[in-house]
Protein backbone atom coordinates (compact mmCIF):
# COMPACT_ATOMS: atom_id res chain seq x y z
CA UNK A 1 0.00 0.00 0.00
CA UNK A 2 2.72 2.66 0.69
CA UNK A 3 0.69 4.95 3.01
CA UNK A 4 1.86 5.89 6.44
CA UNK A 5 -0.18 7.54 9.09
CA UNK A 6 -0.95 11.12 9.78
CA UNK A 7 -1.43 11.18 13.38
CA UNK A 8 1.31 11.69 15.65
CA UNK A 9 1.57 9.83 18.74
CA UNK A 10 0.68 12.31 20.66
CA UNK A 11 -2.33 12.36 18.86
CA UNK A 12 -2.57 8.68 19.22
CA UNK A 13 -1.98 9.13 23.15
CA UNK A 14 -5.36 11.60 23.20
CA UNK A 15 -7.52 9.57 21.44
CA UNK A 16 -7.13 6.57 23.11
CA UNK A 17 -7.16 8.10 26.45
CA UNK A 18 -10.54 10.56 26.13
CA UNK A 19 -11.79 8.60 23.01
CA UNK A 20 -12.05 11.46 20.57
CA UNK A 21 -9.94 13.64 18.91
CA UNK A 22 -10.07 16.82 16.88
CA UNK A 23 -7.89 17.63 13.93
CA UNK A 24 -8.28 20.74 12.69
CA UNK A 25 -7.99 21.92 9.56
CA UNK A 26 -8.46 18.53 8.00
CA UNK A 27 -10.38 19.69 4.71
CA UNK A 28 -9.80 22.90 2.99
CA UNK A 29 -12.42 25.84 2.26
CA UNK A 30 -12.66 24.68 -1.65
CA UNK A 31 -13.51 21.33 -0.44
CA UNK A 32 -15.92 22.19 2.02
CA UNK A 33 -17.80 24.75 -0.82
CA UNK A 34 -17.81 22.05 -3.29
CA UNK A 35 -19.54 19.40 -0.95
CA UNK A 36 -21.87 21.97 0.11
CA UNK A 37 -22.95 23.01 -3.27
CA UNK A 38 -23.02 19.87 -4.46
CA UNK A 39 -25.77 19.23 -1.77
CA UNK A 40 -27.65 21.86 -2.49
CA UNK A 41 -28.06 20.41 -6.19
CA UNK A 42 -29.00 17.02 -4.76
CA UNK A 43 -31.82 18.96 -2.49
CA UNK A 44 -32.79 21.00 -5.40
CA UNK A 45 -33.11 17.93 -7.32
CA UNK A 46 -35.12 15.34 -4.95
CA UNK A 47 -39.03 14.47 -4.91
CA UNK A 48 -40.59 15.08 -1.11
CA UNK A 49 -42.66 12.35 -1.52
CA UNK A 50 -39.48 10.09 -1.88
CA UNK A 51 -38.28 11.37 2.06
CA UNK A 52 -39.57 10.20 5.48
CA UNK A 53 -38.98 11.24 8.90
CA UNK A 54 -35.89 10.27 11.15
CA UNK A 55 -35.70 10.43 14.96
CA UNK A 56 -32.94 9.63 16.86
CA UNK A 57 -35.11 9.27 19.90
CA UNK A 58 -38.21 7.13 18.47
CA UNK A 59 -35.89 4.47 16.84
CA UNK A 60 -39.44 2.45 15.72
CA UNK A 61 -40.74 4.32 13.23
CA UNK A 62 -37.35 3.50 11.18
CA UNK A 63 -38.88 0.01 10.59
CA UNK A 64 -39.58 0.83 6.65
CA UNK A 65 -38.58 0.16 3.38
CA UNK A 66 -36.99 3.63 2.95
CA UNK A 67 -35.11 3.23 5.89
CA UNK A 68 -33.64 0.16 5.20
CA UNK A 69 -32.71 0.40 1.51
CA UNK A 70 -30.84 3.73 2.17
CA UNK A 71 -28.20 1.47 3.49
CA UNK A 72 -26.98 1.76 -0.39
CA UNK A 73 -28.37 4.87 -1.83
CA UNK A 74 -28.68 8.23 -1.15
CA UNK A 75 -31.89 8.88 0.76
CA UNK A 76 -33.78 11.82 2.17
CA UNK A 77 -35.04 12.36 5.66
CA UNK A 78 -36.86 15.18 7.26
CA UNK A 79 -36.58 16.91 10.33
CA UNK A 80 -39.34 15.54 12.88
CA UNK A 81 -40.36 19.10 13.34
CA UNK A 82 -40.41 20.17 9.63
CA UNK A 83 -44.30 18.77 8.95
CA UNK A 84 -47.35 20.04 10.19
CA UNK A 85 -50.78 17.72 11.60
CA UNK A 86 -51.02 17.04 8.06
CA UNK A 87 -47.58 15.71 7.32
CA UNK A 88 -46.95 19.01 4.71
CA UNK A 89 -43.72 20.45 4.88
CA UNK A 90 -44.03 23.91 7.32
CA UNK A 91 -40.98 25.52 4.97
CA UNK A 92 -38.99 24.79 1.84
CA UNK A 93 -37.38 21.04 1.75
CA UNK A 94 -34.06 23.06 2.08
CA UNK A 95 -34.80 23.70 5.45
CA UNK A 96 -36.60 20.83 6.77
CA UNK A 97 -34.08 17.91 5.76
CA UNK A 98 -32.44 16.15 8.93
CA UNK A 99 -29.73 14.11 6.92
CA UNK A 100 -28.79 12.64 3.49
CA UNK A 101 -27.57 9.24 3.95
CA UNK A 102 -26.31 6.34 4.05
CA UNK A 103 -24.12 5.64 0.43
CA UNK A 104 -23.53 9.23 -0.64
CA UNK A 105 -19.87 8.04 -0.31
CA UNK A 106 -20.50 4.80 -3.25
CA UNK A 107 -23.06 6.77 -5.70
CA UNK A 108 -21.73 11.02 -5.88
CA UNK A 109 -18.50 11.59 -7.07
CA UNK A 110 -17.75 15.04 -5.01
CA UNK A 111 -17.90 12.72 -1.94
CA UNK A 112 -16.81 9.74 -3.11
CA UNK A 113 -13.91 11.68 -3.93
CA UNK A 114 -13.51 12.83 -0.59
CA UNK A 115 -13.89 9.80 1.20
CA UNK A 116 -11.33 7.93 -1.01
CA UNK A 117 -8.87 10.54 -0.27
CA UNK A 118 -5.11 9.89 0.76
CA UNK A 119 -6.01 12.24 4.05
CA UNK A 120 -9.17 9.62 5.22
CA UNK A 121 -6.29 6.59 4.20
CA UNK A 122 -3.47 8.02 6.12
CA UNK A 123 -5.87 8.67 8.93
CA UNK A 124 -7.38 5.28 9.03
CA UNK A 125 -3.65 3.61 8.57
CA UNK A 126 -2.55 5.86 11.89
CA UNK A 127 -5.44 4.06 13.43
CA UNK A 128 -4.61 0.09 12.58
CA UNK A 129 -7.06 -0.23 9.71
CA UNK A 130 -6.03 -3.36 7.68
CA UNK A 131 -8.80 -3.10 5.30
CA UNK A 132 -11.35 -0.35 6.04
CA UNK A 133 -14.70 -0.02 4.81
CA UNK A 134 -16.57 3.05 5.17
CA UNK A 135 -20.08 1.31 5.99
CA UNK A 136 -22.23 4.66 6.11
CA UNK A 137 -21.99 8.24 5.30
CA UNK A 138 -24.26 10.79 6.30
CA UNK A 139 -24.87 14.67 5.25
CA UNK A 140 -26.19 16.14 8.24
CA UNK A 141 -27.98 19.61 8.30
CA UNK A 142 -29.12 20.46 11.91
CA UNK A 143 -31.43 23.20 10.52
CA UNK A 144 -31.65 26.56 12.41
CA UNK A 145 -34.54 26.21 14.72
CA UNK A 146 -35.97 22.94 14.36
CA UNK A 147 -32.67 20.67 14.28
CA UNK A 148 -33.19 17.61 16.12
CA UNK A 149 -31.17 15.97 18.85
CA UNK A 150 -29.23 13.28 19.04
CA UNK A 151 -29.40 11.13 22.11
CA UNK A 152 -26.11 9.88 23.88
CA UNK A 153 -25.24 6.88 21.77
CA UNK A 154 -21.98 4.77 21.14
CA UNK A 155 -21.58 4.39 17.38
CA UNK A 156 -20.63 0.55 17.97
CA UNK A 157 -24.43 -0.08 18.90
CA UNK A 158 -25.61 0.27 15.28
CA UNK A 159 -22.28 -0.88 13.15
CA UNK A 160 -21.08 -3.83 15.15
CA UNK A 161 -18.73 -5.95 14.08
CA UNK A 162 -16.77 -8.65 16.00
CA UNK A 163 -14.70 -7.47 17.60
CA UNK A 164 -15.74 -4.05 17.35
CA UNK A 165 -13.97 -1.86 15.08
CA UNK A 166 -16.51 1.05 14.46
CA UNK A 167 -14.50 4.84 14.04
CA UNK A 168 -16.44 7.68 13.35
CA UNK A 169 -14.67 10.49 11.50
CA UNK A 170 -17.16 14.10 11.65
CA UNK A 171 -16.32 16.86 9.52
CA UNK A 172 -17.43 19.89 10.15
CA UNK A 173 -18.68 22.39 7.23
CA UNK A 174 -19.87 24.74 9.20
CA UNK A 175 -18.52 26.00 12.68
CA UNK A 176 -20.32 24.24 15.52
CA UNK A 177 -20.72 25.63 18.54
CA UNK A 178 -22.61 24.73 21.92
CA UNK A 179 -25.55 27.71 20.37
CA UNK A 180 -26.14 25.54 17.24
CA UNK A 181 -25.81 22.22 18.06
CA UNK A 182 -22.33 21.04 18.38
CA UNK A 183 -21.20 17.36 19.67
CA UNK A 184 -20.56 16.69 23.75
CA UNK A 185 -18.75 13.83 24.52
CA UNK A 186 -18.20 11.94 28.13
CA UNK A 187 -14.09 11.90 27.94
CA UNK A 188 -13.06 8.54 29.01
CA UNK A 189 -16.57 6.26 28.08
CA UNK A 190 -15.56 4.04 25.70
CA UNK A 191 -12.82 2.56 28.36
CA UNK A 192 -16.24 1.47 29.70
CA UNK A 193 -17.10 -0.64 26.94
CA UNK A 194 -20.55 -1.27 24.52
CA UNK A 195 -23.64 -1.24 26.57
CA UNK A 196 -26.08 -2.06 24.41
CA UNK A 197 -26.77 -3.11 20.44
CA UNK A 198 -29.43 -1.56 18.20
CA UNK A 199 -30.93 -5.24 16.36
CA UNK A 200 -32.76 -6.10 13.71
CA UNK A 201 -34.96 -8.36 13.24
CA UNK A 202 -38.55 -9.98 12.41
CA UNK A 203 -40.52 -7.34 13.99
CA UNK A 204 -37.87 -4.53 13.07
CA UNK A 205 -35.51 -2.57 14.88
CA UNK A 206 -35.05 -1.94 18.88
CA UNK A 207 -32.17 -1.91 21.14
CA UNK A 208 -31.47 -5.15 23.06
CA UNK A 209 -30.98 -3.21 26.23
CA UNK A 210 -32.76 0.19 27.83
CA UNK A 211 -30.71 3.16 27.55
CA UNK A 212 -28.62 3.85 30.87
CA UNK A 213 -28.81 7.22 32.59
CA UNK A 214 -25.99 9.89 32.09
CA UNK A 215 -25.18 12.26 33.88
CA UNK A 216 -25.45 15.81 31.80
CA UNK A 217 -22.25 17.44 33.47
CA UNK A 218 -20.24 14.69 32.32
CA UNK A 219 -20.27 15.52 29.06
CA UNK A 220 -17.99 18.21 27.48
CA UNK A 221 -18.56 20.54 24.49
CA UNK A 222 -16.78 19.82 21.48
CA UNK A 223 -16.79 23.07 19.97
CA UNK A 224 -14.52 23.21 16.02
CA UNK A 225 -14.28 25.54 13.46
CA UNK A 226 -15.48 24.53 9.57
CA UNK A 227 -12.80 21.86 8.09
CA UNK A 228 -12.39 20.44 11.24
CA UNK A 229 -12.47 16.78 11.50
CA UNK A 230 -13.76 15.05 14.88
CA UNK A 231 -12.51 11.19 14.97
CA UNK A 232 -14.77 9.19 17.42
CA UNK A 233 -14.41 5.71 18.98
CA UNK A 234 -16.85 3.53 18.30
CA UNK A 235 -17.50 3.32 22.05
CA UNK A 236 -17.70 6.60 22.84
CA UNK A 237 -20.91 8.10 24.50
CA UNK A 238 -21.33 11.03 22.70
CA UNK A 239 -24.50 13.35 21.65
CA UNK A 240 -25.45 16.91 20.37
CA UNK A 241 -28.63 19.16 21.36
CA UNK A 242 -31.23 21.29 19.39
CA UNK A 243 -30.06 23.43 17.19
CA UNK A 244 -32.47 26.49 18.77
CA UNK A 245 -30.30 29.11 16.93
CA UNK A 246 -30.62 30.97 13.67
CA UNK A 247 -27.42 29.61 12.18
CA UNK A 248 -27.51 25.62 10.77
CA UNK A 249 -24.66 23.28 11.49
CA UNK A 250 -23.93 21.14 8.65
CA UNK A 251 -21.79 18.54 9.11
CA UNK A 252 -20.32 15.20 7.02
CA UNK A 253 -20.44 11.61 8.81
CA UNK A 254 -18.10 8.31 7.98
CA UNK A 255 -18.75 5.45 9.60
CA UNK A 256 -15.62 2.95 9.12
CA UNK A 257 -15.17 -0.73 9.64
CA UNK A 258 -12.10 -3.27 9.22
CA UNK A 259 -13.12 -6.54 7.61
CA UNK A 260 -9.63 -8.30 8.17
CA UNK A 261 -10.25 -10.56 10.99
CA UNK A 262 -13.67 -8.78 11.83
CA UNK A 263 -17.42 -9.80 10.81
CA UNK A 264 -19.87 -7.75 9.97
CA UNK A 265 -23.02 -8.95 12.42
CA UNK A 266 -25.75 -10.38 10.67
CA UNK A 267 -28.46 -8.68 13.10
CA UNK A 268 -27.24 -5.14 12.09
CA UNK A 269 -30.09 -2.43 10.79
CA UNK A 270 -27.60 -1.98 7.78
CA UNK A 271 -27.75 -4.54 5.46
CA UNK A 272 -25.89 -4.61 1.72
CA UNK A 273 -26.83 -6.54 -1.42
CA UNK A 274 -22.86 -5.77 -2.61
CA UNK A 275 -19.89 -5.38 -0.24
CA UNK A 276 -17.99 -2.36 -0.12
CA UNK A 277 -15.08 -1.62 -1.77
CA UNK A 278 -12.48 -1.52 1.08
CA UNK A 279 -10.61 2.07 0.70
CA UNK A 280 -6.60 -0.05 0.94
CA UNK A 281 -5.71 -3.24 1.66
CA UNK A 282 -2.55 -3.14 3.64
Amino acid sequence: MGLRGSMSPEQLKLFESQGFIVIESFAGAEEIDGMRQRMDELLEGFDCSTASVFSSKNQKQLTDNHFYESAEKISFFFEEKALDDDGNLKQAKQLSINKVGHALHEHDPVFKKFAQSEAISRLLVSLQYKRPVIIQSMYIFKQPGIGGEVVPHQDNSFLYTEPPSCTGLWLALEDANITNGCLWAIPGSHKNGLVRRFIRDDIGVHFDNPSPSYDRADFVPVEVKAGSLVVIHGDLIHQSFENQSPKSRHALSFHVVDTDGYVWSPDNWLKREVDPEPLYVS
